[in-house]
């Protein structure tokens, strides 16, 4: 356990850290890559170009900071953090290189400001952090691996399919090619690949949402593609959608991530914006079919028809299925839509939409998408007095960004 001595400068100092926390994560990486080239390929590119992983990098030592003596009141952040590890493949033995980069990091930003009495307090501060990190990966790690269809790292898998779901949405049905039993996944869990793309110099991780059930011999994953191709952003969605076909081989590891639905039988409530729609529509379909009495309310927000992927799908369960009701929000509804009347609004998902659809607040809301769409959707759901402790989010981007103050 830490001294009262650094604790008290830990605390003290968080406010400064919190401030400074974008030039940190920034100075950070740039540190870390130079020490350890070899983990560029473990870092989302993408996020480190539009600045995310730094920010989120930089937030969530601020938080770890302000709450080390109860590190319990930011376990949702650490659960995740050490989830997205156990996916990418963190050793303990990468620790420390971590944890010296960090500091120096902070020593850079702040200056003269960073004594070496706060230096040091951090440091502590870090390895009694590390510490509990570490042992909680290791037991994820324990887990994955033992338990029935399990494994350690990555395994190859081959695409058996590939279906177009929208305009810029493919799903990829994935078998093992050693042909063994595959681990069972909760809905609302991803995959994690590790993509080695021709003429690049990086392997590049990405997690995928798992869009179906459990209980298949195979996953699917759905895939929205980027525009820009030779962009960090689409780089990865373009390879999958352009150049890997059916048969060929990719390497992903077990399923992972804590934006899980809760197996009990409180009315759930599925809100997702564009690509979010995939961890929520393996959350519907386990709804559907493992819980035939629970009331579920299924909400989704696409520009129009053309970019709605599994809209079909969701209309079909809902005509075969009593407790499922779902609705659609357009944005840019087409020509046709309107015709058809295929959606309930125009324009985006708002707190009287809600309040029109939710038969019961009494409900569990589990919500993804972009992060302005998250935030809109958590501002409006707090309004209208649901409880945090009700609101479950998976936003697509580095962990601690969303609703941070």
């Amino acid at each position: 356990m830490l001294d009262e001595k650094t604790i008290s400068i830990v605390q003290s100092t968080a406010p400064v850290l919190k401030e400074h926390s974008k030039e940190i994560g920034e100075r950070f990486y740039k540190l870390l890559f130079e020490k350890a080239p070899d983990l560029y390929n473990i870092f989302n590119q993408t996020n480190q170009k539009r600045g995310l992983q730094q920010e989120a990098l930089g937030y969530a030592v601020y938080a770890a900071g302000e709450h080390i003596t109860n590190l319990d009141a930011i376990k949702p952040v650490i659960e995740r953090i050490a989830q997205k590890h156990r996916a990418i493949g963190i050793k303990a033995e990468q620790y420390p290189v971590v944890g010296e980069t960090l500091l120096q990091a902070v020593k850079d930003v702040l200056g003269d400001t960073a004594t070496d009495e706060i230096i040091d307090a951090w440091g502590k501060a870090y390895g009694y952090i590390a510490d509990a990190f570490i042992n909680l990966e290791k037991k994820l790690y324990e887990e994955t691996e033992h338990q029935p269809g399990g494994w350690k790292g990555y395994r190859d898998f081959y695409v058996d399919k590939k279906v177009k779901e929208s305009e810029d949405v493919t799903s990829f049905y994935l078998k093992p090619k050693d042909e063994k039993v595959i681990a069972a996944h909760k809905p609302g869990q991803y995959l994690t690949i590790k993509a080695e793309i021709p003429g690049e110099k990086y392997t590049h991780i990405r997690h995928y949402s798992l869009s179906e059930s459990p209980g298949k011999d195979y996953y699917r994953i759905s895939v929205k593609r980027e525009e820009h191709q030779n962009t960090p952003e689409g780089m990865i969605s373009n390879y999958l959608h352009i150049q890997i076909q059916n048969g060929d081989t990719l390497p992903f590891s077990a399923p992972a991530g804590d934006f899980v639905l809760d197996n009990n039988s409180t009315p759930v409530i599925l809100i997702s914006g564009g690509i979010g729609i995939t961890p929520v529509i393996s959350m519907l379909n386990a709804v559907v079919s493992e819980q035939p009495n629970r009331q579920v309310t299924f909400i989704h927000a696409a520009r129009n028809s053309q970019y709605h992927p599994f809209k079909d799908d969701v209309k079909k369960l809902e005509n075969n299925h009593k407790n499922l009701k779902s609705f659609v929000c357009y944005d840019s509804p087409t020509t046709e839509d309107k015709q058809e009347g295929n959606f309930d609004k125009e324009g985006y998902i708002d707190l009287d939409f809600l309040k029109s659809s939710v038969s019961t607040r009494d409900a569990d809301f589990y919500l993804c998408g972009s992060v302005p769409f998250m935030e809109a959707i958590i501002k409006s759901l707090k309004e209208w007095g649901i409880p945090t402790e009700h609101i479950h989010y998976e936003s697509f981007s580095p962990v601690a960004i969303l609703g941070k103050e």
